[in-house]
């Protein structure tokens, strides 16, 4: 007996003893069961942690509650969309982002200092949040009906690609979800099989830009930059919230000082703490222990993304879904290292786990497309 892969035969007919599935209530619904279980196990905690930081304000954890559900349906419904009919929307879907990254700076709202958001009246949300998902599957779509490596021209085109809605959000200025969109579009270059020379000229060329990047960079992200080196030269301005990160953390231990007991937080020493800072909540309560618990169910998904990344039946399939795993890493590696001071702050939230609704909605749909691809395989055996 050996097992193939075909890309574009259609599925055996149903009940084909051909046809190699998992058969069961939840691979019907295209819901692949480990991935949903470390999901929810991640919002579980976001939600307790979210209770302790807002002041055990319940309302506040019901309207997370109520997106934390609007997520998942969106997740389930994605789930349902067969990777073939993603492959043919994937332009599409690019060019939509595109259009509302145009009209986020034509015409979008403005908040703490900074012009993200559309407003179409029954809703409002950032289209920097949907373009996350639409550059990988536009460089995925673009470079999986061709041979892989990319060659010299067709890597231009896709840099383009990522450069075009990474310089656009960058003017709003959101500095953190820009990184976060090129981060995707790099790493389906990455997965589809650019040479570590030429990643490394790349970088050069970042590096060499350097100063160019510098004189375009907003005052207050300079700011950042240099409260990264030395956050103690404004202790109680630009430096504020890392130090009290800082403290929180190392004030947590082995064990922590126990739910509501952290001191960083509930005596609101603490800013950010049910955003971007919420980590460093779990650290002061939960200690070591907590974190490390954490961190292992975040290994759990990624390295389940991964898998079924490496599985995918198409190369478009494991781009896709390489690429939107990485990122997905990226949020959480940027997150800890900006909270613990290893990174400067750029308003990355802890994925699953900070306070929010379009971000939240973003990664439920990636896993969405994860569970996809996985669940819609056509594995066949003779």
């Amino acid at each position: 007996m050996t097992a193939l892969q075909h890309d574009n035969l259609p599925p055996p007919p149903a009940g084909s003893h051909y046809y190699r599935q998992t058969d069961g209530f939840w691979h019907r619904l295209h819901i692949d069961l480990p991935l949903l279980g470390g999901i929810l196990l991640l919002c579980l905690l976001g939600l307790l942690l979210l209770y302790s930081a807002s002041g055990e304000d319940l309302n506040q954890v019901k309207r997370q509650g109520i997106r934390l559900g609007v997520a998942l349906l969106v997740m389930a419904a994605i789930a349902q969309v067969r990777p073939s009919t993603l492959h043919r929307w994937s332009p599409w879907i690019y060019l939509i982002g595109i259009l509302m990254l145009v009209g986020v700076l034509a015409f979008g709202e403005t908040g703490k200092g900074a012009q993200r958001w559309l407003n179409l009246g029954i809703v409002r949300f950032q289209p920097s949040e949907i373009v996350k998902l639409a550059v990988p599957f536009m460089l995925a779509w673009f470079l999986a009906d061709k041979p892989i490596p990319p060659n010299w021209a067709r890597l231009l085109v896709a840099c383009i690609l990522i450069a075009i809605p990474v310089w656009m959000i960058a003017r709003q200025p959101d500095l953190g979800t820009s990184l976060l969109v090129a981060s995707a579009g790099v790493f389906v270059l990455f997965l589809a099989g650019i040479s570590w020379r030429l990643i490394l000229g790349l970088i050069g060329l970042v590096a060499a830009a350097a100063p160019i990047l510098w004189y375009n960079l907003h005052d207050y992200q300079r700011q950042r930059v240099m409260t990264f080196f030395d956050p103690e030269q404004d202790p109680l301005g630009a430096g504020y919230h890392i130090i009290q990160s800082k403290i929180a953390i190392g004030s947590g231990g082995l064990y922590g000082k126990g739910w509501f007991n952290g001191t960083q937080s509930q005596l609101d020493f603490l800013p950010e703490r049910h955003t971007d800072f919420i980590f460093a909540v779990l650290s002061e309560e939960f200690g070591l222990t907590g974190v490390l618990i954490m961190l292992s169910v975040y290994l759990f998904i990624i390295l389940r993304g991964l898998y079924i990344a490496n599985n995918a039946q198409n190369t478009y399939s494991r781009l896709l879904a390489g690429s939107l795993t990485l990122v997905f890493f990226v949020y959480l590696f940027v997150n800890t290292g900006m909270v613990t001071g290893l990174l400067p702050v750029v308003g990355v939230p802890l994925p699953l786990i900070s306070y929010g609704g379009t971000s939240l909605v973003t990664l439920m749909a990636g896993f969405g497309i994860l569970m996809s691809i996985h669940t819609n395989r056509n594995l066949l055996t003779r």
